[in-house]
């Protein structure tokens, strides 16, 4: 919602919000573009409209949405807008998949943006070498995160289905979103749906190495190739190596090198490195965008360094992406000890969905804190994830683990722990009640 708001306020829109809690990065960019965000649903505070853009955290009962209701507004959601004002006609490149998205479609769109191809891009990120997360062009390209979770209160098809595929990236398949499916059957349908736009001159790219992605990409209408470390990828990745921050791999009998690390970083390198090639961006292109990308904040984002501390924040919320990205950190700093900090507030991970799994996530870390669960009222008590087991679960695999409610909590429990050397991964997709910047003060 803030990157496509920027994103028009950029192309001549006039662009105002509400929403209840507004935390940076996504806040400073939104006011440095000039977009004013009023706190609370209050109807009072809807300025006369062309159209109102709802998003899919609203639900009926919502002040402000009543209101939009009984004045007869116009409105759309977000997707409509997109498909209605920005993709018909165009090149849309839609990247999907229960993780990766936004690192895979950043490289995507820097591949092209590197190449002078001037594309349209929209992100659920900040992408450093891009500035923000949305931009809107007059182009034949746009390369688009595309979201598996529903479109609107109005709407419960996922949103990635309204945005016209041309290319489809489909990174893996997991159970997650526990809010609106009840099960993995109910999300691959929906990936079967979008696979299924897809026209016949088109392409689609599939996670070779993942069984489910196989699955629902099965008697697909339209061209596929498999993209991975499987011996049967049509694609395959080869001669990995990873130091200093640094990966390299080998894809179409050329070495690419892209500073992330991680197992999973190189496969979305290399899916990003296919699709720029499906539309014919050269190899030199190619290879010196991918050098050259800087990353996106909250994705393995250094903080700061204190004390000889390295504070880390990273989005993770799902027991695979903390699993993953633990793994990856490891490998980067290999004599550090490793502390994980996680806060459990998506709404799968507040639900005891995971809570067999969450403790094996956490595996490759020295030692673990859980915060209590985020709106922990709206959950029955039989329903919620219990944090406390979480941190049993750990202790008993023989490394140490603390559950504290809150931030503050965290780090009065956590600085007399740390010495110099150590690196902090702090895991959450909201603020954490601004405990990054907390660590670095009070470690200091």
């Amino acid at each position: 919602m803030g990157s496509v708001a920027a994103a028009m306020q950029d192309s001549g829109f006039v662009v105002s919000g509400q929403d209840d809690n507004v935390y940076p990065p996504m806040s400073t960019f939104l006011e440095a573009k000039g977009v004013v965000i009023t706190k609370g649903f209050r109807p009072e505070d809807i300025p006369p409209s062309d159209l109102i853009v709802i998003g899919n955290a609203m639900s009926r009962g919502n002040p402000a949405v009543e209101a939009v209701l009984n004045r007869k507004l116009p409105y759309l959601s977000l997707p409509e807008v997109l498909k209605q004002f920005f993709l018909r006609g165009r090149h849309n490149l839609v990247v999907a998949g229960t993780h990766g998205k936004t690192t895979t479609t950043s490289l995507l769109a820097w591949i092209f943006e590197s190449a002078g191809e001037a594309p349209s891009y929209l992100i659920g990120g900040l992408p450093e070498n891009l500035g923000q997360g949305a931009c809107l062009r007059d182009s034949k390209h746009v390369i688009i995160e595309g979201d598996e979770y529903d479109t609107a209160f109005f709407d419960k098809r996922s949103k990635f289905v309204h945005y016209l595929p041309e290319l489809v990236i489909l990174n893996n398949i997991e159970f997650d979103h526990a809010d609106i499916y009840k099960d993995l059957d109910e999300i691959k349908t929906s990936f079967r749906r979008l696979l299924n736009i897809v026209p016949s001159e088109g392409m689609i790219l599939v996670n070779a190495d993942d069984p489910n992605c196989i699955e629902v990409s099965k008697n697909c209408p339209a061209p596929l190739v498999e993209v991975g470390f499987s011996e049967n990828a049509g694609n395959q990745i080869r001669a990995c190596r990873q130091k200093g921050g640094v990966s390299s791999f080998k894809l179409f009998e050329q070495t690419f090198e892209v500073p992330l690390v991680g197992e999973f970083n190189i496969r979305n390198a290399a899916m990003a490195v296919s699709a720029a090639h499906f539309y014919g961006i050269p190899i030199p292109e190619i290879q010196k965008a991918l050098a050259s990308f800087k990353g996106i904040k909250r994705r393995q984002e250094i903080r700061g360094v204190v004390g000889g501390v390295i504070i880390i924040d990273d989005f993770g919320h799902h027991p695979t992406a903390i699993q993953a990205t633990l793994t990856a950190l490891r490998e980067r700093y290999p004599e550090a000890r490793l502390w994980a900090v996680f806060e459990p507030r998506s709404n799968t991970t507040r639900r005891a969905i995971f809570q067999n799994d969450l403790p094996r996530a956490f595996e490759q870390a020295d030692g673990a804190f859980i915060a209590e669960i985020a709106r922990l009222d709206e959950l029955a008590p039989e329903d919620r994830l219990n944090p406390q087991k979480v941190v049993a679960d750990i202790v008993a695999q023989g490394k140490p683990a603390y559950y504290e409610p809150t931030a503050d909590a965290i780090i009065v429990r956590l600085k007399p722990l740390v010495k110099s050397g150590d690196v902090i991964v702090v895991f959450s997709n909201g603020g954490f009640d601004g405990i990054h910047q907390k660590l670095l003060e009070r470690l200091a």
